[in-house]
């Protein structure tokens, strides 16, 4: 039976200090349009796969919302029937929340990026516009720029020059980019957030340097009219070989302290780990090559300077505890410092990595999913299709779909399934790139009392060579229809300046939209 909050109720849960999950149901597309300023987005799409990791204790109270459409009613039911004891759904879902005057807000990771508005704010983070950084540039002044982004981000688009070196790991590894203290350093990224985080780390840890954030990033770099570098490699050394281990750990410490995150011992760890009244996350901040390397069962891989700027990308339970471990006592205290901040309980463990092995975490816990889907060969499909035995739902991206699928084929997401025009004749095949959300799109299909076939193997030039006839639809499905993609400023990264420009206003007036409650949940402290 669906048990059922309203918005001022939940409200009230978000001021109280018990641990809570408010997890957002819809697609990411509606999510990024309007949302909670606290809420972590799950969409129901891959609702069962991604719960296990944001809430691992089944204890924890959870609160669904959605658009007052029963899409969370169905994920309640979900969470129930694997286990999870305390879950709830906003009644009206968003809209009501709206209906009472409380703000919904636009945009992902809204937390962390009103939080780095805030820390430039309070600390004056020095700053330098894009074309005082080309003056450099042409002047061939003594500067080194480091972009604070994962790779990945980085070779889609980066300043001329920029050295790849992710905000966690900048507090260890900078002595190796920049040895020269006249060396100035100006970090950047796309926008604005882990510019000023990933200056004002390297300003809390006392470098000698002198440090600047690009404003605006990249964004601002095109704004005024430079060219970006694409598909550049460079990137920080895998090796630490000239930083001062020892000055970095006693400036870590002091962050750490005076940020207030303390440091247990591994038998706390050990009853936390196993205590099924609260939630503890087990979160490694080191490179992933690290991780794979060498990780700890039972443990998370959460690069430190993404997990500043998407903490709902990992963290779905917000009063839980959070420890942090690395292997050289210098990264996790610099990620908990900044946790501590955005208001989360982060922990550092005493010995760090080596403290641990394999057999000290319980596993964490895992989707189960059973798999069910036979494999359709595109040669089946075609000769299905001819015999007119079969329909094509296809459940990848919609801006996948738009740019080649199967002629026939249906647009879908979970959330719109099982469909009105399935013919109980015809058995459904689906098209999708991830077998997990396949088989939970399937079992939505056959709850409505559809046949599955099963799912399509293969790319779209094997269809085709298959003689399944593959289009393009441009507009199909329509821009309201694509739920599962956030059109918000979507064009900023493809050089459309207009976007670039909204965007940007938008992440500035973040902190002008808060309300004393959400404002009250970051603890920004001064350096030691």
């Amino acid at each position: 039976m669906t048990v059922y909050i309203d918005a001022p109720t939940l409200k009230r849960w978000l001021s109280e200090p018990d641990e809570i999950a408010l997890l957002d149901v819809r697609e990411p597309g509606q999510f990024g349009e309007r949302h909670l300023f606290f809420a972590v987005p799950l969409a129901y799409s891959r609702f069962e796969i991604g719960l296990p990791g944001l809430v691992p204790n089944k204890n924890a109270t959870i609160v669904l919302c959605d658009d007052g459409d029963g899409v969370a009613e169905r994920a309640a039911e979900r969470a129930e029937s694997i286990g999870y004891e305390n879950v709830n759904v906003l009644e009206g879902g968003v809209g009501a929340w709206e209906a009472e005057g409380f703000t919904l807000f636009e945009g992902v990771n809204v937390p962390s990026k009103t939080f780095g508005e805030l820390v430039e704010h309070e600390f004056d983070t020095p700053r330098i516009s894009a074309t005082d950084l080309q003056a450099m540039i042409d002047g061939n002044e003594n500067f080194v720029i480091v972009d604070g982004r994962p790779f990945s981000e980085y070779r889609r688009m980066n300043i001329p020059g920029g050295i790849c070196c992710p905000n966690g790991e900048l507090a260890l590894r900078i002595a190796d980019i920049a040895p020269d203290p006249a060396t100035q350093i100006v970090v950047n990224c796309a926008g604005r957030t882990r510019s000023i985080i990933g200056a004002q780390t390297l300003i809390d840890m006392g470098i000698p340097n002198k440090v600047v954030a690009l404003e605006n990033g990249t964004q601002g770099w095109f704004l005024a009219g430079l060219e970006l570098e694409n598909d550049a490699a460079r990137r920080h050394s895998a090796n630490v070989e000239k930083a001062d281990m020892d000055g970095l750990r006693e400036r870590a410490d002091a962050l750490a302290a005076t940020r207030g995150a303390p440091t247990i011992s591994r038998d706390q760890l050990s009853d936390w780990s196993r205590d099924d009244e609260r939630t503890t996350y087990v979160f490694d901040v080191r490179t992933v090559e690290e991780f794979s390397d060498n990780g700890i069962a039972g443990s998370i891989h959460a690069p430190g300077g993404q997990l500043v700027q998407a903490t709902d990308q990992w963290v779905g339970v917000r009063g839980a505890r959070i420890i942090l471990l690395d292997d050289e006592g210098i990264r996790a205290k610099v990620v908990a410092s900044w946790l501590r901040q955005l208001g989360h309980e982060a922990f550092l463990l005493e010995g760090g990595l080596a403290s641990l092995n394999d057999t000290d975490l319980p596993p964490l816990l895992q989707p189960r999913i059973a798999p069910s889907l036979n494999a359709i060969a595109p040669e089946a499909l075609a000769n299905a299709l001819e015999r007119e035995a079969t329909q094509i739902v296809d459940i990848r991206s919609s801006m996948d779909y738009r740019a080649g699928h199967v002629d026939g084929a249906i647009w879908s997401a979970r959330p719109k399934l099982p469909l009105a025009g399935t013919e109980p004749s015809k058995t459904v095949t689906l098209v999708a790139d991830d077998l997990l959300v396949a088989e939970l799109a399937a079992a939505e299909i056959t709850s409505g009392g559809a046949a599955v076939a099963g799912l399509l193997k293969g790319s779209s030039d094997d269809w085709r060579a298959a003689g399944l006839n593959v289009v393009e639809t441009p507009n199909d499905p329509a821009d309201e229809d694509c739920i599962d993609y956030l059109f918000f400023t979507a064009g900023r990264h493809k050089g459309d300046a207009e976007e670039a420009r909204k965007y940007l206003a938008w992440e500035t007036a973040l902190v002008g939209r808060l309300d004393e409650q959400e404002r009250g949940v970051f603890r920004i402290t001064s350096a030691p």
